[in-house]
């Protein structure tokens, strides 16, 4: 049963995390550059890893909203 919910963990996870400028801008309806330039300013929840930005649909939702963390 472990299993299951560590798989499951797993799978949240992976749906939740968005690789790139490209996918962070679909997700919050913005142009990629618009989305660029408000990464490289530190206006959006997001790091670099291995030169990419990334951060979480969840993360994003909740400094978008004010939403406590």
């Amino acid at each position: 049963m472990e299993t299951t919910t560590e798989t499951e963990t797993e799978t949240e996870l992976k749906d939740d995390i968005l690789w790139g400028a490209s996918a962070i801008a679909k997700e919050i309806g913005r142009g990629e550059r618009t989305t660029f330039y408000m990464l490289e300013r530190g206006e959006l929840a997001a790091k670099k890893v291995c030169g990419r930005w990334v951060t979480t649909k969840r993360k994003l939702r909740r400094q978008l909203t004010g939403e406590p963390s």
